[in-house]
């Protein structure tokens, strides 16, 4: 019978995590954007790169219950346990969008233990920027 060949550099026999340095980062920015369908928490450092980040539909809610406020709560839940984990203390929040998850997302980010400097709304207002849609006639 025939010697299996051994393969070179396969997924077993390398460890599992090292691509991934933790970086203790004692500040850093949550975004949280909500729309009618979903909500997305991502949480950055200070010059904007991505530690963490979740959705409600990542947290297993599918259809119309992403737009719920407790699938925002938990999706805010799950990206700020992880960077609380790495010695995260102090945030700046960033909301966009007219979803209902804001202020659920909101609430969670307060009760997780993170000190937060400023709570700023970035949703995007036009000064009357495009021409909207015809009319429906039905």
């Amino acid at each position: 019978m025939a010697k299996p060949i051994p393969k070179i550099g396969s997924r077993r026999n390398r460890r599992i995590g090292s691509r991934k340095n933790v970086r203790r980062i004692p500040k850093g920015v949550i975004h949280v954007q909500a729309s009618f369908n979903n909500t997305i928490v991502t949480v950055t450092d200070v010059r904007g790169r991505v530690i963490s980040w979740s959705s409600a539909g990542t947290c297993g809610f599918k259809g119309t219950r992403r737009g719920t406020p407790f699938a925002a709560q938990t999706a805010a839940g799950n990206a700020i346990r992880t960077v609380v984990d790495q010695g995260m203390q102090r945030a700046e929040v960033m909301i966009k969008g007219p979803g209902l998850g804001r202020d659920a997302a909101l609430r969670a980010i307060r009760r997780s233990g993170i000190l937060l400097s400023f709570i700023r709304d970035v949703t995007p207002m036009p000064h009357n920027g495009c021409r909207p849609p015809k009319k429906r006639r039905v």
